[in-house]
């Protein structure tokens, strides 16, 4: 390791798996790290994620291979101990509602045309394929991909973390608000809202949704398509599902202790915002997403929310994830995508290369902060 690369100040803003991830890979390479948090780990979009590890349907080249490439850093992760309960690859099952039978023939077209694993199932082929489905909720066909996973991204962010305090990073947690700070046109470190200061040789801001607001301020525009979405977490059931279900009343996934993590969007116009930032929404809906769940999964238990959360899902504006360093202020880095859990591993690998060494990696080359200048 050359001193220049050991001597590496590197501060990273977020505590979601794009920072976490990130943080880990630079001192693996020997940077010394900060990694400072608003509130705690995993307190936003991490927090309440679907976390299913996908590359199905029709999306640009660039983006398809990196997805692809961040399931393959997952499936190593898995092959090092496959009785990890947070972490496992059962498929992806996805259907359409009635009448739309040829739009789920088309996306099994184009993902059979890319290499993707793909399987067109009539109802009945389901239970060979997949265990603990309910095939009647599938009104005419299903595409099963074989490939796909899942993870509870807390519990990799925990695993992770073990890494960063073994490997000397320090960690802020409640640091409020903070920002980067910049003299004679380069980064120079972090200022919290609190007074304190973090100098650095570079910094990454991984804020999920927050992300473009906190770059503004250094004549840096990101647009931010963000919307507020709900995770819930169901009470423990007896179950066989293996596979990520995405439906078009629910997606559910496996989650550990026989739980299910359920994700939509029908139910956004139920949640209301409020003066202090936070969100809320009916009880009552809350329990309608889990009986549509429910209505999925062989012979539909009676899921009951233990838990669920509100925020933005980070999403930029044109929909392709944001990674690089900004021109405009050399030494600051941004990572922001919709797709934080597939590509978290391989985005924490690519940028901490770019970061440690300073040269650009070619599967980054389209998603640079750079093309809404």
């Amino acid at each position: 390791m050359s001193s220049t690369a050991s001597s590496k100040r590197v501060a990273v803003i977020g505590g979601g798996i794009l920072g976490v991830s990130t943080a880990v890979h630079l001192l693996r390479q020997g940077a010394s790290v900060v990694l400072l948090t608003e509130r705690g780990l995993a307190s936003e979009a991490t927090g309440r994620s679907l976390s299913w590890l996908n590359s199905a349907g029709e999306r640009s080249t660039p983006y398809h291979l990196l997805r692809l490439a961040g399931v393959d850093r997952y499936r190593t992760l898995f092959a090092s101990d496959p009785g990890r309960e947070w972490l496992q690859f059962g498929g992806g099952l996805m259907w359409n509602a009635a009448g739309q039978h040829a739009v789920t023939e088309s996306r099994h077209a184009y993902e059979k045309s890319v290499g993707y694993d793909s399987k067109l199932l009539a109802p009945e082929e389901i239970a060979a394929v997949t265990p603990g489905i309910d095939s009647s909720a599938v009104p005419e066909n299903a595409i099963f991909n074989p490939g796909e996973g899942w993870v509870s991204l807390p519990d990799l962010v925990d695993f992770l973390m073990d890494e960063f305090h073994a490997r000397g990073g320090q960690l802020v947690l409640n640091a409020g608000k903070a920002s980067v700070t910049v003299e004679d046109g380069r980064t120079t470190g972090v200022g919290t809202a609190g007074g304190e200061t973090y100098a650095a040789d570079a910094v990454l801001v991984a804020c999920g949704a927050a992300t473009p607001a906190v770059v503004a301020p250094l004549g840096v525009h990101i647009p931010n398509g963000s919307p507020v979405s709900m995770l819930v977490l169901t009470k423990p059931v007896d179950h066989d599902v293996r596979a990520v279900m995405n439906t078009p009343r629910a997606a559910v996934r496996p989650n550990p202790g026989n739980t299910f993590a359920l994700d939509h969007d029908w139910y956004e116009e139920h949640i209301t915002g409020h003066a202090d930032g936070s969100f809320s929404i009916p009880d009552g809906v809350v329990q309608d997403l889990a009986d549509e769940a429910s209505k999925l999964i062989a012979g539909n238990p009676d899921l009951k929310p233990a838990s669920w959360k509100i925020g933005y899902k980070p999403i930029p504006g044109d929909g392709e994830p944001v990674f690089g360093e900004l021109g405009q202020v050399p030494g600051c880095f941004v990572a922001f995508t919709h797709s934080g859990a597939t590509l978290g591993l391989i985005a924490g690998e690519l940028l901490s290369g770019e970061i440690m060494t300073g040269n650009k990696h070619p599967m980054l080359a389209t998603f640079r902060p750079g093309r809404f200048s």
